[in-house]
């Protein structure tokens, strides 16, 4: 009997026995390279959509788009220093780079794992064939079901619903076809304002044939800028919503609707106060720009950024003075998580888990119980 595959969409996967050397690295001391990198090829601003919920706007650094030498000396140094996997997502939308595809093909050749989320309208179809089997997963941002609704959240034409729709068919399709372990998934950034898509996108995810329909809190800055009132998402009619796009999963044809409850309920609080993840877990925005975290990218966090992978190569900036006495700085009393950046960041699972971790080593006992053997996307934190 086939075992059954585990894809962890609320949660993290430090606790895998294959990062347990990097971890103990780590609270040892020593300068670890990072397991999972999210990073963009195309800088904020040069999407196509103008979704009502995007972080990115948020995010502006001055700097172009990445270079196709940049983006190769880049995925090379990856490589060479031990990073496991790479996710084009961030901040901007990689499909409006030139290189996107031959960066996946590189990542791939050199031993990495790699995985892409797209609004998909400029994912070309004709080379779904090339990058499917290089890809971990594939995620299309996709936060209505509703063509009307499609177009006013992700603020575009209606036109691209459908263009996405057939995107998606065609990648189910080639996955089928060539029997492909890549995931093909559907994301949905829930705004509780969006509380009428919910179970439309579950029964969507179910009609295109794809792996999964995940639905996700909307992340928001320190300062409330995207008016996220995340007292709403314990309304109990949301929750009951939630629950009825949950029971659309068919374990049998192998779809799974997930909410993200752990960090939907979290709502804006924080069970720690420093930042452990970025050593473990860092992001770039798709000026080049390394910063340890997203929700850092802005120029007002100036003096958390790292370095620029597109003036120099990204194994000296990880080997740099400067790199670890960033990451020093958000793991120390000197930085507050809960009140100096936003919420709900990509790190979010991983440092609560350190910061029970640091609390607690027999933490490590609880996880070693644990069927990890079914686990899958296990690069990506």
């Amino acid at each position: 009997m086939k075992e059954k595959k585990e894809l962890i969409l609320d949660g993290q996967k430090l606790w895998l026995l294959e990062h347990r050397d990097r971890l103990l690295a780590y609270l040892d001391g020593e300068k670890i390279a990072p397991i999972t990198i999210d990073m963009s090829l195309a800088p904020p601003g040069t999407c196509y959509y103008k979704c009502d919920f995007c972080y990115a706007k948020l995010q502006k650094n001055p700097g172009k788009a990445l270079s196709r030498d940049a983006t190769i000396r880049f995925l090379d140094d990856a490589a060479e220093i031990g990073v496991k996997a790479v996710s084009f997502v961030s901040d901007g939308e990689s499909t409006c780079s030139p290189h996107l595809y031959e960066a996946i093909l590189r990542g791939r050749k050199n031993g990495l794992s790699m995985a892409l989320g797209t609004a998909g309208y400029k994912l070309k179809e004709e080379r779904l064939e090339d990058i499917l089997p290089a890809l971990t997963y594939l995620r299309f941002n996709f936060s209505a079901a509703a063509p009307e609704r499609y177009a006013q959240i992700h603020g575009c034409k209606e036109e691209c619903f459908y263009k996405v729709c057939q995107t998606i068919v065609k990648a189910v399709e080639i996955k089928k076809k060539n029997n492909l372990p890549v995931t093909i998934g559907l994301q949905m950034v829930l705004k509780p304002n969006y509380a009428d898509q919910i179970v439309p996108i579950a029964k969507i995810g179910k009609d295109l044939g794809v792996c999964y329909t995940v639905i996700k809190h909307c992340s928001d800055d320190e300062m409330g800028s995207l008016a996220v009132n995340y007292r709403k998402y314990h309304d109990s009619e949301l929750q009951a919503l939630l629950r009825e796009a949950e029971s659309y999963s068919n374990h049998k044809s192998g779809y799974l609707v997930k909410a993200k409850w752990s960090k939907i309920l979290a709502g804006n609080e924080r069970s720690y106060s420093r930042c452990f993840g970025p050593p473990f877990f860092l992001q770039f925005s798709g000026t080049g720009l390394v910063a340890p975290c997203g929700m850092l990218f802005n120029e007002r966090y100036k003096k958390y950024h790292v370095g620029n992978i597109a003036e120099q190569s990204f194994k000296k900036i990880w080997q740099s003075k400067k790199y670890w006495e960033v990451l020093g700085i958000l793991a120390s009393d000197k930085f507050d998580a809960r009140t100096m950046c936003g919420c709900l960041c990509i790190q979010h699972k991983i440092n609560e888990f350190l910061w029970e971790l640091k609390k607690d080593k027999n933490v490590l006992k609880k996880c070693d119980k644990k069927n990890e053997s079914r686990v899958i996307h296990r690069n990506f934190l």
